[in-house]
């Protein structure tokens, strides 16, 4: 079954999906593929949320090792910075978040590799994608090797897959994969 985490922009699909993955590796349930967690920071800022925090990055988590690395700067920072590229992907279509290439390149070899382990049936426990934006659907670009895994549906290695899409955009996430993985259900961070 493809699970489908879903809401606006910053309502917390991040940190629920943290929290039940840390749940299902209590449960001896491995989780294989990526969350996406913003960075915070305080603030008094207007971009600060009502408990006084502004996100400012994004970190990815790579699953299951944990390993994490900076994935992303709100672009308004990365220009200021001068890291903005305008040529990379992120780039190119506008995003309001500035992702480099070479962070993309990152985390699509760890999904190719993910998909060579399920190939040879080394894994087994369920995939994770935090989240497929409009790169992926729009574009065909960015997370190319999470579309790729989810394209091939259900297996011995992953019967269950739990995809992250903001609520505009987890329709065509339904449509698009729900066939190869028997179904889709549409959860909410609650």
């Amino acid at each position: 079954m493809l699970y489908i985490l879903t809401g606006d922009v910053q309502t917390g699909k991040s940190r629920w999906l943290e929290k039940h993955v840390k749940k299902l590796a209590a449960d001896h349930v491995n989780c294989y593929g990526v969350i996406s967690a913003g960075v915070w920071v305080e603030s008094d800022s207007t971009r600060a949320n009502t408990q006084g925090f502004e996100k400012r990055g994004i970190e990815c988590i790579l699953l299951p090792n944990l390993e994490r690395f900076e994935f992303a700067k709100r672009t308004d920072i990365s220009k200021k910075e001068g890291t903005f590229d305008e040529r990379s992907q992120a780039g190119k279509a506008g995003l309001g978040w500035h992702i480099s290439d070479e962070a993309i390149a990152q985390v699509n070899a760890h999904f190719h590799n993910i998909a060579e382990k399920a190939q040879r049936g080394m894994i087994r426990g369920v995939l994770v994608v935090d989240e497929l934006g409009r790169l992926e659907l729009d574009r065909g670009e960015g997370l190319v090797e999470a579309v790729r895994l989810l394209e091939e549906g259900a297996s011995g290695s992953f019967s269950n897959a739990l995809v992250v899409a903001r609520s505009e955009l987890a329709m065509r996430v339904a449509d698009r994969f729900a066939d190869a993985w028997g179904g889709a259900q549409i959860i909410l961070p609650e």
